[in-house]
């Protein structure tokens, strides 16, 4: 299967044809794994999952130690 490399702003982008992305299950948004290989460019499904903010608050356990964050340098009137 071949594709076109087109202008997609400062970029070049392809387009992947609905039935590559249906036979390997994918879907708009989904995150994908773009490595170079012995002059081969490898995509693939990312490992990543995504979660939702539901699940995030369910795995908050009320403990979060502000402290341990280095918010940077303050940038205007800022008081630390």
């Amino acid at each position: 299967m071949e594709a076109r490399l087109q202008k997609w702003g400062n970029s070049l982008g392809i387009r992947i044809p609905a039935q590559l992305l249906k036979s390997l299950k994918l879907k708009e948004n989904d995150f994908i794994s773009i490595v170079e290989e012995d002059g081969k460019i490898i995509i693939s499904k990312s490992n990543k999952n995504k979660i939702s903010l539901k699940e995030l608050f369910n795995r908050y356990n009320g403990n979060m130690d502000v402290e341990s964050y280095d918010w940077g340098e303050a940038r205007g009137r800022e008081i630390w």
